[in-house]
């Protein structure tokens, strides 16, 4: 069921209904209630991740991690390895207190797998970071992910609890590989090795909203390369984030797929803002994009090959543009809809509100005493 908030209930409750939120916040943040009804969060997302209820239901798994050490091949109980790779079934993972994880090899996490970093501090950083490997249905909210390190070949937990040879890793924050119905939200991502969140190997159905990216060359890969035509099915939402400061290119970068971008907000770039190749299709609806005050002032970039452009399909619908912005749209042709279905639609706002809608973009504080 719908928490349907009761605004004038507790002090609380008044209080959140002064802020403004975007249309997954108020799902769930104006109940004071929340950490009684965490799975409330499940019924929030929105865009091709469509909701996540098939994380929830009489058979989910509650799991706490209480201990910040990591073993890659024989995790302990209480870690985050053992709750996301050896745990089978619908598991939803919280944290008792406040830690710092560093990942001795990347995490593989397992489908139907909720990590929920809510009411603490949990930073996961300085060396291996996330992988979703062929898995579905997966939840990352609320966790700090920074310093991610490249990783030699080596031995690893998979998502089937069977100890695996990985290949080399770049050192990217979170990487999608084969991998769908994916919800990131609400998390702060920086100063990763390579990038910050990658969506490849023919990954689709991806939503990612609310995430603060900053102080990163590359940020957002979708479609693993020029040659990996199974991408022509990726989609993407990407929706109330906030890009800054010192975030140079790739806002995201798009191959083959297509992506809809709207009411993020854009703190200057370095090289580009938006960028793609081998006949990509976006949507870039009211996103508010405030232009470097030296250097390139133009939101797009496109990639050639041989000197001829590839067919690409950028579109600008109703975007604002600050400091001398501009974006170079394809002529011609026709803005190409998500063609979301029922429970993927949401409303998009006005660009002049995208401030607001992004205020509170990254983890959240959600102290015991207000809302989060």
């Amino acid at each position: 069921m719908l928490f349907i908030p009761n605004v004038s209930s507790t002090k609380q409750s008044k209080k959140a209904q002064g802020l403004k939120m975007n249309v997954i916040d108020q799902c769930w943040r104006l109940d004071p209630e929340w950490r009684k009804n965490r799975t409330q969060l499940a019924t929030c997302s929105v865009g091709y991740a469509g909701k996540m209820t098939n994380n929830i239901g009489k058979d989910l798994i509650y799991y706490e991690v209480t201990d910040p050490s990591d073993d890659p091949i024989n995790p302990k109980p209480g870690t985050l390895r053992y709750g996301a790779s050896r745990i089978h079934g619908k598991v939803w993972i919280t944290f008792q207190r406040d830690m710092q994880i560093r990942l001795e090899r990347p995490l593989l996490i397992s489908s139907f797998t909720t990590i929920d970093g809510r009411g603490v501090d949990v930073h996961i950083a300085n060396n291996a970071c996330l992988m979703i490997y062929k898995a579905s249905n997966i939840i990352i909210h609320g966790i700090r992910i920074h310093h991610c390190r490249p990783q030699a070949p080596g031995m690893v937990m998979d998502p089937n609890g069977k100890v695996i040879p990985l290949g080399q890793v770049d050192g990217d924050a979170i990487r999608l590989v084969t991998a769908s119905k994916i919800w990131i939200d609400h998390n702060t991502l920086s100063d990763c090795q390579d990038g910050l969140l990658d969506v490849t190997r023919g990954s689709t159905d991806v939503t990612v909203s609310n995430n603060w990216f900053r102080e990163q060359n590359k940020v957002m890969l979708l479609g693993h390369d020029d040659g990996y035509v199974r991408d022509k099915n990726m989609k993407v939402t990407v929706v109330y984030n906030y890009f800054g400061p010192d975030c140079h290119q790739r806002m995201p970068r798009i191959r083959h797929g297509y992506a809809h971008v709207a009411n993020n907000l854009y703190m200057g770039w370095v090289q580009y803002a938006i960028g793609g190749s081998k006949e990509p299709s976006l949507k870039s609806q009211a996103n508010l994009f405030i232009a470097p005050t030296t250097g390139n002032k133009e939101v797009t970039w496109r990639k050639s090959s041989n000197g001829v452009g590839d067919t690409w399909e950028f579109f600008s619908v109703r975007d604002a543009f600050e400091n001398g912005a501009s974006f170079m749209e394809t002529k011609g042709g026709q803005v190409k809809k998500p063609n979301y279905s029922t429970e993927q639609k949401f409303e998009v706002a006005d660009a002049k509100l995208v401030r607001s809608l992004t205020i509170s973009s990254g983890v959240l504080r959600c102290s015991k005493t207000s809302v989060c």
